[in-house]
């Protein structure tokens, strides 16, 4: 047998870097000038789609010479994770692009972890506005939506995300900043009450004004998502959240295999990555298909209501018209969805 030839991995990689330069500064090119690549009109988007294309495969050429990529699974996951790299943001997407990146998704799920995801992109229905009332009197402190919150939606183990939080206070006083939702002993304790907090999916959220990339926006239903693959993870929203309802992944994600929720949605509880941000949707993926959020269903107390505040019949809508009911830091013009009454 020959010697193996000897690869210089820089002069690979410069390569593979030129390419990519190539293809970007002609995809610049025929934005502004209208002319093609290779006789076929091209705008910046589908230039770039075939960067994604020849850039994997020069990629794929370095890493078969190192020996660093073998067979053709491993070489199709890097594939679709560029695909996933050059995706636009979910806003802009056609109806085929969603449907060609959920398809990937699911792809990718089942190669890394084994399992087979179903992710939604239900959108919204006309003539519902979600809301939610939380009943002071009726909430023991148990946590059990706590605990539904993170199993529902696939919150990070490792760091212990909870979009949730039940803050114990004495009575007679309303102050969050003196509240303790870090307690560790039996509930409910006497001379406290308990009160829950979470994204109120505010009607004028300040956490969208401050996105540079408009990687947040509301939805019709009145459900404020994160598309997570277009987040840069500047954390602009969480600083503008006056609720601290925004959660940022400073590290990979980790969740058991078997413990992942594997009904998802694409702008919801489907696994997110480092440096996003993330928060909570009113369990967008069981809302839209008509059920109730994770954590209004497990609540033992019943002092969760949720539903759609443009129905005169609803539950809601009967708390906020013949209870006595308050949101938090009104004054500042934010117009939660979430209010607060007691029995």
């Amino acid at each position: 047998m020959g010697k193996k030839k000897k690869v210089n991995l820089m002069e690979l990689l410069r390569n593979c870097a030129n390419r990519a330069l190539d293809l970007e500064q002609a995809a610049a090119h025929a934005e502004k000038s209208d002319t093609s690549v290779l006789d076929k009109p091209l705008n910046r988007r589908q230039a770039l789609g075939m960067l994604a294309g020849g850039g994997m495969a020069t990629t794929s050429l370095a890493r078969t010479a190192t020996g660093a990529v073998t067979g053709s699974e491993k070489n199709g996951t890097a594939l679709l994770n560029w695909q996933e790299y050059f995706k636009g943001n979910f806003r802009e997407m056609t109806d085929t692009e969603k449907h060609a990146t959920i398809q990937r998704l699911e792809r990718l799920a089942q190669i890394k972890q084994g399992i087979r995801t179903h992710i939604k992109t239900t959108p919204s229905q006309e003539g519902v506005l979600f809301g939610y009332a939380f009943n002071i009197s009726k909430c023991k402190g148990y946590r059990k939506c706590v605990e539904a919150c993170v199993k529902e939606n696939n919150q990070d183990r490792k760091s212990h995300i909870q979009y949730i939080r039940i803050f114990e206070m004495e009575n007679g006083k309303i102050d969050l900043e003196e509240g303790k939702a870090d307690y560790f002993h039996e509930v409910p304790r006497e001379g406290h009450f308990y009160l829950g907090a979470q994204c109120f999916q505010c009607a004028n959220p300040p956490c969208v004004d401050v996105c540079p990339v408009g990687a947040t926006w509301q939805e019709p239903d009145g459900i404020t998502v994160v598309d997570y693959d277009w987040c840069i993870g500047c954390r602009y929203c969480e600083a503008a959240c006056p609720y601290w309802a925004r959660r940022f992944n400073w590290h990979e994600p980790e969740i058991p295999t078997e413990e992942i929720n594997k009904d998802q949605h694409y702008l919801g509880n489907r696994p997110r990555k480092k440096g996003c941000m993330e928060k909570c949707t009113f369990c967008i993926q069981r809302t839209r298909e008509g059920r109730l959020p994770a954590c209004a269903e497990a609540c033992p107390t019943g002092a969760r209501i949720f539903g759609n505040l443009l129905d005169p019949t609803s539950e809601i809508r009967y708390v906020i018209e013949n209870k006595k009911v308050f949101r938090l830091k009104e004054d500042l013009g934010t117009e939660p969805k979430f209010w607060y009454y007691m029995d």
